[in-house]
């Protein structure tokens, strides 16, 4: 019988897996400078796409790559947060320690604060409070919260980490912060607004990109060292690791689809389907772009967006001199769509 369940198991899992068959499906050109680019967002609603590109948000159409509008300008764009509810959006800036808030139809400038910490990077809304919470990466290692109809700091929560990354909620009154310097998931109350715990992601190394799967209790962690950690959301325990691309960047799940992904610098989506709480199985990676580090996912259509500019031939090396790097080349950095169809 055990043979049995696992063999149906895997019949399942290949089936799953000739179903997907996620690729590339678009392109958007940006265009512009390329020497630094973060976060992007989907806002499924309104049907927007909002990238982090160097000094400035470049504001796409969702499903035809448009450009709609930019915000800014800004020292060093970081995260972007969608309060649907209040009509409004958050970007962050970093190095500045900014963040904007604007009009989710019309992109005005409605205000312009400062974070209650160093360098906001992560900004996420949590439905459940009804408020915005950026991860200061800086060396506050703390996270601000806003409530999105006014703008307004209410709080800053203290946690006991270092360089903040990704934002996650349970719906439950639980917050989640990636911790980069301590391979760890930073944990507090979004009701009390305090710290409540560290969770260690070893065997994971380092942490950014992060997820919830409120459904089943699981939280998704993009660790350096080519793994997504997947821990229980009550406990902190480990419960199990999946192999992904070279140094993930960012991560989304897909709680319809059961699918989490990761977008690797090395060029590569990882995709992995969730067979159960515990049960995970990477499926063939997806070839997109060297550098194409972040990712979001609109949860009306399915698709993942990435982003990257095209490189040129890297140079010769040259005795004693730093490892050589390969060239941006002007002018091509895009929007990358991964989808099904």
């Amino acid at each position: 019988m055990r043979h049995l369940i696992r063999s149906l198991l895997l019949l399942a899992t290949l089936a799953v897996s000739a179903r997907a068959q996620y690729k590339v499906v678009a392109h958007f050109p940006i265009g512009g400078d390329t020497s630094s680019y973060d976060y992007l967002r989907a806002d499924p609603v309104n049907r927007r796409l909002y990238v982090a590109h160097e000094k400035k948000f470049e504001v796409l159409d969702l499903d035809s790559g448009k450009k709609v509008g930019e915000l800014g300008p800004v020292k060093r764009a970081h995260g972007i947060a969608i309060a649907p509810e209040s009509g409004h959006g958050f970007a962050a800036s970093g190095i500045d320690d900014l963040i904007i808030m604007f009009d989710l139809k019309t992109l005005a400038k409605l205000k312009e604060f400062k974070s209650s910490g160093s360098n906001p990077d992560s900004i996420e809304y949590d439905s459940e409070t009804k408020r915005v919470y950026a991860a200061n990466h800086g060396e506050t290692g703390d996270v601000t919260v806003i409530v999105p109809v006014s703008g307004d700091i209410v709080a800053t929560v203290a946690l006991k980490g270092g360089k903040l990354e990704g934002l996650a909620f349970d719906g439950r009154g639980q917050g989640f912060v990636n911790d980069e310097d301590k391979s760890s998931v930073q944990v507090f109350d979004t009701h009390t607004l305090k710290y409540k715990a560290t969770w260690s992601s070893a065997p994971g190394e380092g942490g950014t990109g992060l997820a919830c799967d409120s459904a089943h209790h699981r939280i998704f962690s993009a660790c350096a060292n080519n793994k997504v950690v997947v821990l229980d959301s009550d406990s902190g325990k480990v419960v199990t690791t999946v192999a992904s691309g070279e140094d993930p960047d960012g991560l989304a799940f897909d709680p319809k689809a059961g699918f989490i992904f990761t977008s690797n610098p090395d060029g590569t989506l990882t995709v992995i389907k969730q067979n159960s709480a515990d049960s995970y199985t990477a499926l063939p990676s997806v070839a997109t772009a060297i550098g194409a580090k972040t990712i979001t996912l609109d949860p009306t259509s399915g698709r993942l967006y990435t982003c990257a500019p095209k490189f040129g031939p890297k140079p010769a090396p040259v005795k004693g001199g730093p490892k050589p790097k390969a060239p941006i080349l002007e002018g091509t950095f895009e929007a990358i769509v991964v989808g099904t169809k």
